[in-house]
């Protein structure tokens, strides 16, 4: 390995680019130097085998929550969520290309929660084998890629990434799990547990750093509509339940949890959850 192999710019780049899932899946190696004074590299899409090639959303149809109860209809919806792992892994590396200036701890944070999702990915992965299926069977979209003019700086990363999509999944992975457990899959109930359990540090990667880089005085809440662009946005940050413990455990302030509670949850349709 070469000196600028270990570069977060040389890493992040083979992450984004990589046309197999081990490529992917390469974990960040030790001693990775985060500093980089190149130029901001806004790639417009990522790499990815022709199994994964990204599809219109009309046709990657994934079941309700309700489709747990039918394996081959859970095979899919763990596909669909191995997908929003396998986007989060990339979108997390696109950062750091994209904001080279940003804080040495922020771009920490960003290769430590990439880490995390390479690891949600496999578990998702373990469990498809499990119900005799693979990654790549079923089509799949490319939702948080088709939201790169959100991402305008790392304050409106975060409230894209960190404040809506986690955001929403600390409703959602609770949910799924539940609807697992009900089911009998008690392997797939605990997968999700962890990604619930992990998705609660993400947030609060997220909440630090909305206060961080909009200022202290900032009033969280107005910041965090200030720097998310529609349609994202309160309605796309929770689910049809809200986990109120969950936000307490990232970190929100109370008022920022009663703004979002009391927001109506909506699909990425527009339709209502």
């Amino acid at each position: 390995m070469t000196a600028d192999d270990l570069t977060a710019r040389a890493y992040a780049l083979r992450i984004v680019t990589a046309t197999t899932l081990g490529g992917k899946l390469e974990p960040p190696p030790a001693g990775l130097v985060l500093e980089d004074d190149g130029a901001p590299l806004r790639l417009d899409a990522p790499g990815r085998p022709a199994s994964l090639a990204i599809v219109p959303g009309r046709a990657a149809r994934v079941p309700p929550i309700a489709g747990m109860r039918d394996p081959s209809q859970r095979a899919r919806i763990l596909h669909a969520l191995a997908n929003h792992e396998l986007q989060a892994i990339e979108l997390f590396a696109w950062a750091l290309l994209a904001y080279p200036a940003a804080p040495i701890a922020f771009r920490r944070g960003l290769v430590a929660i990439l880490a995390d999702e390479q690891r949600h990915m496999s578990l998702y992965i373990e469990r498809l084998a499990a119900h005799g299926a693979r990654f790549g069977d079923h089509p799949v979209t490319g939702h948080f890629w088709n939201k790169l003019d959100h991402l305008i700086g790392p304050l409106e990363f975060v409230c894209a990434m960190g404040l809506t999509f986690e955001n929403a999944n600390l409703d959602f992975a609770g949910d799924y799990a539940a609807a697992a457990r009900a089911c009998g899959d008690d392997a797939t109930a605990t997968v999700l547990d962890q990604v619930h359990a992990d998705e609660i540090g993400h947030v609060h990667f997220g909440w630090t750093w909305l206060r961080k880089l909009a200022g202290e005085s900032a009033d969280p809440w107005q910041a965090y509509l200030d720097h998310v662009k529609f349609p994202l946005g309160p309605r796309r940050a929770r689910g049809a339940r809200f986990d109120r413990d969950a936000r307490r455990r990232a970190g929100f302030d109370e008022r920022f949890i009663d703004e979002l509670e009391a927001i109506a949850p909506t699909r990425p349709s527009g339709e209502p959850r």
